[in-house]
């Protein structure tokens, strides 16, 4: 959640990897397995869960989670449930003060009516007192007084009515409970107590603070830690303290120039790659903050260039997690996921809903089931995976287009006698690394809204790996597979028209964002049909005709004869359309009209329907949309008596009165924050500093370069010790400026932050932290 704090932006997110769980505690019956899956809370309210891993007690989950945190929030939890199991969640701690008011109090099932009971507690002693029940909200108003007889009057004589001396007054306490009040069967909800000693009551002047409600101590001994088994988790909380722009340019202008620096490996963003713990965390950072300034594509080019060049092996590229490969990765997650949802959801729900069943391995099969029919139901949607990937071309989104031509190109110049390389290179990512996961895990690419159930995840992991097979180009056709089963069902596609449909899809993802299409030597066809066209004739303008045509469109060019397999009768280069845009209907008075923008005049044309003027449209917009000339306006009407129909102007060379399009919507813009992007990256450099100087120390020192038997520098990869070294100075002095500004602002907030504010209530442990940070930091400075 972003919140302005003085001039800063405050943004928190978590990346969270979930991955087993180990010797849970046994289900009370003869089975003894249990159906288990695991959520992820924030204070009270459920965010993510996992697939449920059915009879097991060592349940492995492997997934990953990442979100942006859109509240404030004091407890990250995490739960493991049974399904089959009636269960009363458990409700951890919450933000409250006093019994005059609370703040953020969970909404539990719904519906929050908080109210709170106070008790007077001691070791022979417990009186309690209930305030109203506050109705939907949870943040409510009590503003009740509670009265407790602490000592015993003079008067009393019966000491069954108090079992302690005036002395023991230290050893009572108060505790306040909240509660949400519930009309379910199981009774009323607790969200968290306080516990105040009597002695901090006792003091002289009023005592007034916020305090952080705790869990539960019901003192419960039936069960250890230790039966209750574990959870292994990775967890990353960040929390992004954002300036204005202006304190990001020195560290964010040495980034964005990464692409130019000679060599790569020297500048900013490849060295960032190298001092982080993984590729990965430096990836995610750096691709967005490239994407926003249109950086990428050159970056990911010289750093895939660098890498290629150093591969020894045809088979082995781009096969390790580098930094190439890992923003590739990001930059598909980034831009690809509309392509992925246009080309793949319709498919992989139709296959979720007729829920067919399609195993093939005989040991699996169930009673009733047909080996026959279950390959063909499987073959018949790895038939409708196939189709629809092999003829997305032209809605891969640009920016993946231009990384795919770039790595084609490394990796032909590179390996110049392995005619394979060049669509291997592109396959690794396209099929391997995106169109394969997204099939096997739908619901990480939001293609389905939840985890698919373990009949139709089976079919799914069976797409996944024959697609795989098929994109991959494999030479060794079925033995790729080790299972036997499905190297027998591989053979019903060992046709060359499945490797050729593969080489015609990668050729057009890799080329047509280039500036020059034509560099695929044999012309690939994208669409064809009849639709009707104006008349162009040898007059610009003039009483012209309209007729019915045949229409061809490849990544070379866009034509129109008589009749399919005529000659043409025009033909326009893919590089002279300057623009593709609607025609408003009046006009020629005709519905679903269309106008081809070219230097000379515009080619109108009408479709059958709105659909097929849309599909044209687009895909003649894909193929063009890099052209160098392309146009920012046009005329959505036709020039007629004269004048232009739109604005009415005379001159037939008039400049357009319309913006033109913005693209397909594979290319929309993406929503990135440049100036939080950087601040993360300042925060991994500074997180690795001893890297960075490390780094620094090893550019300095020539014998490094005169031997190996410096091995303590053998991690960095440092080709040009001495631009390596300038990037270094420049980098480490920029992390350096941004950390006085941050340590400023924390000693600024540490002077103004008062221990019992509703921002810091009493018995919140991470302000307790917080606070000792501070104090070491203070001393450390002194």
């Amino acid at each position: 959640m972003a919140v302005e704090e003085e001039g800063l932006r405050v943004f928190q997110s978590v990346r969270i990897k979930i991955g087993e769980a180990k010797n849970l505690p046994s289900y009370p019956g003869p089975n003894k397995m249990r159906d288990c899956y695991c959520t992820v809370n924030l204070d009270q309210e459920e965010v993510f869960r996992t697939k449920i891993v059915e009879k097991s007690l060592c349940p492995f989950y492997g997934e990953d989670f990442y979100c942006e945190i859109p509240r404030s929030f004091r407890h990250l939890s995490f739960y493991i449930f049974d399904r089959d199991v009636f269960r009363r969640d458990s409700i951890i701690d919450s933000r409250a003060e006093s019994i005059l008011e609370c703040q953020g109090l969970p909404i539990v099932n719904g519906q929050c009516d908080p109210y709170a009971t106070v008790t007077l507690a001691g070791p022979f002693r417990s009186e309690a007192k209930k305030t109203k029940v506050r109705k939907k909200t949870n943040n409510p108003q009590f503003d009740e007084v509670f009265y407790f007889e602490v000592t015993r009057p003079c008067s009393y004589s019966k000491k069954s009515h108090f079992d302690f001396e005036e002395e023991d007054v230290d050893k009572l306490e108060i505790r306040v409970d909240l509660w949400n009040a519930s009309n379910l069967k199981f009774g009323d909800e607790f969200l968290g107590e306080l516990r105040i000693p009597l002695k901090v009551l006792r003091q002289s002047s009023p005592h007034e603070a916020w305090y952080f409600l705790q869990p539960r101590d019901n003192g419960s001994k039936s069960l250890k830690p230790d039966d209750l088994g574990s959870l292994r988790l990775n967890v990353v909380y960040t929390e992004d303290h954002v300036f204005s722009s202006d304190y990001y340019r020195p560290l964010r202008d040495l980034l964005l120039k990464s692409a130019d620096v000679e060599p790569v490996s020297a500048s900013a963003a490849h060295i960032l790659g190298e001092v982080c713990r993984e590729k990965q965390e430096a990836a995610i950072p750096l691709v967005r903050l490239l994407l926003h300034y249109g950086r990428v594509v050159p970056f990911i080019s010289a750093i895939a260039s660098a890498e290629v060049k150093r591969t020894q092996d045809p088979n082995t590229i781009f096969r390790g997690n580098s930094l190439a490969s890992k923003c590739i990765d990001e930059t598909m997650k980034l831009a690809g996921m509309h392509y992925l949802h246009v080309t793949l959801k319709p498919t992989i729900e139709e296959i979720c809903q007729s829920h067919r069943c399609c195993e093939i391995d005989p040991v699996k099969l169930r009673d009733g089931e047909n080996l026959e029919s279950n390959r063909e139901s499987l073959r018949h949607y790895v038939d409708r995976v196939f189709t629809v990937i092999t003829k997305s071309g032209v809605s891969c989104p640009t920016v993946m287009c231009d990384i795919f031509f770039s790595l084609r190109e490394a990796a032909a110049k590179r390996f110049q006698d392995d005619l394979d390389v060049r669509y291997t290179a592109v396959s690794s990512f396209i099929f391997l690394r995106f169109f394969a996961p997204a099939i096997l895990s739908p619901n990480l690419f939001q293609l389905t809204p939840h985890h698919t159930d373990p009949q139709t995840s089976r079919t799914l992991t069976l797409i996944s790996k024959t697609i795989q097979t098929l994109g991959s180009l494999s030479k060794s056709k079925s033995g790729s597979f080790k299972e036997a089963y499905m190297a027998t069902f591989y053979e019903l596609f060992n046709e060359q028209k499945y490797a050729d449909a593969v080489k015609n899809f990668l050729d057009l993802i890799s080329s047509s964002g280039r500036r020059d299409p034509k560099s695929v030597e044999q012309p690939i066809l994208l669409r064809e049909g009849f639709m009707i066209k104006r008349a162009q004739g040898r007059k610009r303008f003039g009483m012209k005709n309209f007729k019915k045509r045949w229409f061809r469109l490849t990544n070379h060019e866009f034509t129109y004869q008589k009749s399919k397999g005529d000659q043409p009768l025009c033909s326009i280069p893919i590089e002279n359309i300057l623009a593709v845009e609607r025609l408003e209907e009046e006009s020629f008075r005709m519905k679903n009209m269309f106008q081809v923008i070219q230097p000379e005049r515009a080619l109108y044309i009408q479709a059958s329907n709105c659909v097929e003027a849309k599909d044209w449209i687009d895909i003649l917009t894909k193929v063009s949309q890099c052209n160098q000339a392309r146009l920012t306006v046009f005329h959505p009407s036709a020039y007629l008596n004269g004048h232009w129909l739109c604005c009415r102007a005379s001159s037939d060379t008039a400049a357009g009165c319309t913006p033109c399009t913005g693209g397909l919507p594979a290319n929309i813009q993406l929503d990135i924050d440049g100036d939080r992007e950087t601040e993360r990256i300042y925060s991994l450099f500074n997180l690795y500093m001893a890297k960075l100087e490390k780094m620094q120390e090893a550019c300095g020192s020539k014998s490094v370069y005169d031997g190996p038997e410096q091995e303590e520098y053998s991690t960095f990869l440092i080709d040009d010790p001495q631009e390596t070294y300038k990037t270094l100075k420049q980098v480490i002095a920029g992390v350096g400026a941004l950390e006085q500004e941050h340590a400023q602002y924390r000693r600024d907030k540490f002077k103004k932050t008062r221990y019992g504010s509703q921002e810091h209530p009493i018995g919140d442990k991470s302000f307790q932290n917080y606070i000792r940070q501070q104090s070491e930091i203070s001393t450390h400075s002194i």
